[in-house]
């Protein structure tokens, strides 16, 4: 089928107290890895991309990517902007052919980050495309996005009034989550996001979950989030296969060979994570 967005997909979610797993690619190998998941647990799947990822490749080969994987699959697919940097990269996003935007100014104050949010929202809506933005600082350093360190968690009331003036369609919230690799494990303040769901009634979403006890993301999940993060996880996923299959064969040469390999792992990998998101059989 062709790609679709984010809008309904998340609303049927949090109707049904599922999320949906949205994962990071880089490369077409991930793609396919990504889709043969969903499609073998028969679940609506996101695929992401970051601002260091694309300006690796481009956009447009990300879309291509995704645009054919979709097309071949049964079940609905996406393909995301993950942390856009500017209202001028969310632009070249949709008019690429993106199906879901997130903006992401939780770097600048809080009205620098209502204004740019609004902005994208306001430029996306006319063309069908949701938005998503965020609201306090998910820590840690991953591409080239390092999250901050002083009052780094949402505010309930200031997410309230955020989603208000911004009419964005999904709101990334930070409760104590972070990019990158964890170096113990971390401590999610569940309460917190609980407060949160109470005052906003647009779909939740979690960052910064390779690395989250599974647990905790289907408590949170049970407290309202419906769109689950995963990125550094398919990374290492990835290169795990490459490397084991280059110490075996170590003079191998053919890229698909070590290659497939590492698809593999992302696949099984992703077929976990939809499993904890609760999302599998649910494609529609």
């Amino acid at each position: 089928m062709a790609l679709v967005t984010t809008k309904q997909l998340l609303l049927d979610a949090q109707k049904e107290g599922y999320a949906v797993g949205a994962f990071n690619v880089e490369n077409m190998e991930m793609v396919q890895a990504v889709v043969a998941a969903a499609e073998e647990l028969q679940a609506p799947v996101i695929m992401q991309t970051t601002p260091s990822t694309v300006k690796y490749a481009d956009l447009a080969y990300f879309y291509a990517n995704a645009k054919v994987a979709a097309e071949k699959a049964s079940v609905p697919v996406v393909i995301h902007l993950d942390h856009g940097s500017s209202f001028e990269l969310a632009m070249q996003a949709l008019r690429a052919g993106y199906t879901s935007i997130m903006i992401d100014g939780s770097h600048g104050t809080l009205e620098e980050n209502i204004a740019v949010s609004k902005a994208v929202a306001d430029a996306c809506h006319p063309s069908g495309v949701p938005v998503e933005a965020e609201l306090g600082k998910v820590g840690g350093k991953e591409d080239d996005l390092e999250g901050g360190e002083e009052n780094p968690y949402t505010d309930p009331q200031e997410a309230k009034t955020f989603v208000e003036k911004t009419g964005i369609d999904s709101l990334a919230v930070a409760i104590g989550t972070a990019h990158g690799v964890y170096k113990g494990t971390p401590k999610l303040d569940v309460e917190r996001l609980s407060g949160i769901r109470k005052v906003v009634s647009i779909p939740l979403v979690l960052h910064g979950t390779s690395g989250v006890p599974d647990d905790s993301v289907r408590e949170c999940i049970r407290r309202g989030i419906c769109k689950v993060n995963y990125a550094t996880d398919l990374r290492i996923a990835f290169s795990k296969g490459v490397k084991a299959y280059l110490k075996e064969n170590p003079d191998a040469f053919d890229p698909k060979k070590y290659s497939a390999v590492g698809r593999e792992e992302v696949k099984q990998y992703v077929m976990g994570k939809i499993r904890v998101c609760g999302s599998g059989g649910k494609a529609k």
